[in-house]
């Protein structure tokens, strides 16, 4: 019995600690409270945590090339606020790495890189 006590004292620290990471991760890290599709200007508009407002072209976006109006529209804030998400197109985007201009995985960076270079 004690050993199961111990371990329940230490997956209680480790909690604790992921709790407090978490709570200072909340305060730095870029997190979104709104997202839409802007249907004027073809952009995803992100409105973040402390006011700032980002946007981006919906066609950079992995998983968003070629996709309707409507379908674009139904863009979801994870509830972390840390990404996006558009379940009929089974599409993901981090939030975080969108801010660094990072709009997909390598192979998809790469063709946006050479396209913008085009």
């Amino acid at each position: 019995m004690d050993s199961i006590e111990l371990q329940d004292e230490n997956l209680q620290r480790q909690i604790a600690k992921a709790r407090e990471k978490a709570a200072v991760c909340r305060l730095v890290e870029p997190r979104a409270v709104a997202a839409y599709y802007d249907r004027d200007s073809g952009r995803i508009v992100i409105h973040l945590q402390h006011g700032a407002i980002f946007s981006f072209l919906a066609e950079l976006g992995q998983g968003l090339a070629g996709a309707s109006s409507d379908e674009l529209a139904a863009v979801e804030v994870t509830p972390s606020g840390t990404g996006l998400h558009w379940k009929t197109l089974d599409a993901d985007l981090s939030v975080p790495a969108l801010l660094n201009g990072i709009y997909g995985n390598a192979a998809w960076m790469a063709n946006v890189m050479s396209t913008a270079s085009q």
